[in-house]
């Protein structure tokens, strides 16, 4: 089992909040699906009342906010809040003007069995990789298509919302990173590390 680097801050608060870079292949949980499956429980030993804010995709990676505060919940993922969450995205193709434009007017997608208009609040292309540690496994790329590195910024967000988005405008989706949530932010944070932080941190 592989060992993730830990960073706490001891502090003993009757509400407590960590950030997270939730690595590749580990459940935005603490109880496993099948034998073998990683959770949040392998990364540190969290308070038993602690519970993540919204949730990442087993093959997706990067900041995941836990808490005992129950009010940040509403305050996150509630979407009239308009709490902004920035992803660093890799896709297949070049990406076009037609398709920033398709993000953020709205692309349909299915969404546990309904019709949902996923929209992007903003996109842009990367003129440079972000500066990311590589992902283990490496992503698997092919020789005959040029990958991009997109930013995505979502107000809301539906389950594997820019995955679907992409693949249904023709961009496949190679790896997905969430660098930022409201104004919390991974920075230099590393897959597995574990930040105790204060609330003025996440909102």
């Amino acid at each position: 089992m592989k060992h993730y680097h830990k960073i706490i801050s001891p502090t003993k608060n009757e509400t407590e909040y960590f950030i997270v870079y939730k690595p590749y292949g580990v459940l935005s949980q603490f109880t496993p699906e099948k034998s073998g499956d990683l959770t949040l429980a392998h990364l540190y030993e969290f308070p038993t009342d602690v519970y993540p804010i919204g949730r990442l995709d087993k093959d997706s990676e990067g900041l995941l906010i836990l808490t005992n505060d129950k009010s940040l919940n509403s305050i996150i993922l509630n979407p009239a809040q308009k709490t902004l969450k920035v992803y660093h995205v890799l896709v297949e193709g070049i990406p076009t003007p037609d398709f920033i434009l398709n993000m953020v007017s709205g692309v349909e997608i299915n969404a546990e069995g309904k019709i949902h208009t996923g929209k992007a609040k903003e996109v842009k292309i990367l003129k440079l990789p972000p500066d990311l540690p590589e992902r283990v496994p490496p992503v698997r790329t092919r020789k005959t298509i040029t990958d991009s590195w997109i930013s995505v910024t979502l107000e809301e967000g539906k389950n594997r919302q820019i995955r679907k988005m992409c693949a249904k405008l023709g961009y496949p989706v190679l790896r997905i990173v969430r660098i930022q949530v409201g104004k919390c932010r991974l920075d230099r944070m590393r897959p597995g590390d574990v930040v105790q932080v204060s609330k003025s941190a996440i909102i």
